[in-house]
């Protein structure tokens, strides 16, 4: 029920007059995309025999906080187990890049943009995956089980924990005529 109030609510904001940041607002643009979305592709430097060295993407849930306009704090908060590949990989090395797009939201269908149009926002951010303190642990639980409610049950002997993209480099492809880079500092600033 939590998944259906969430994607009608998403589908209202997207679908909303004026909800879209315009072109030239990309840090604006950058935290909207990453509030919109309940998942993306993580690329990791991979560890695995016969792949080792080379680039490896999966895809997680994410969340940067609960849904609904202006409650995101624009961090994506990320539930990992060390079973999982993927996370094998960051123990050897932290560093990834994650990409969310509005591909997977309802905007993108309803305008009929392909997905690698560049109308159909997408954001690449770099950076690393760090496990999050105690004292941040609430924010990650409520940012992550508010929009992905199966994960409480998943089971606990997977060791599941925490963590966060510690984002170090954005780039916003949201229009013709290239990517945008923004700075941490710019998209922490703005309000999504």
């Amino acid at each position: 029920m939590a998944g259906f109030v969430f994607l009608c609510a998403a589908a209202l904001l997207l679908t909303a007059g004026g909800a879209i940041p315009p072109p030239e607002e990309a840090a604006r643009m950058a935290r909207f995309v990453l509030h919109s979305c309940d998942w993306g592709a993580l690329a990791t430097l991979s560890t695995q025999e016969g792949l080792r060295g080379r680039p490896f993407a999966n895809i997680f849930s994410l969340s940067d906080g609960p849904p609904g306009p202006f409650s995101g704090s624009g961090v994506p908060y990320l539930y990992l187990t060390d079973m999982e590949i993927s996370v094998q990989d960051l123990e050897i090395n932290s560093n990834a890049s994650l990409t969310v797009s509005l591909a997977e939201t309802p905007y993108c269908k309803k305008h009929r943009y392909d997905p690698q149009n560049p109308l159909c926002a997408h954001i690449i951010f770099c950076g690393s995956i760090v496990k999050v303190n105690d004292s941040e642990a609430g924010l990650a639980k409520k940012a992550l089980f508010s929009r992905h409610p199966e994960m409480e049950s998943w089971p606990k002997d997977h060791n599941w924990f925490f963590a966060k993209f510690n984002i170090t480099n954005i780039w916003v492809l949201d229009y013709f005529g290239g990517l945008k880079i923004v700075t941490p500092e710019e998209y922490y600033s703005v309000k999504p």
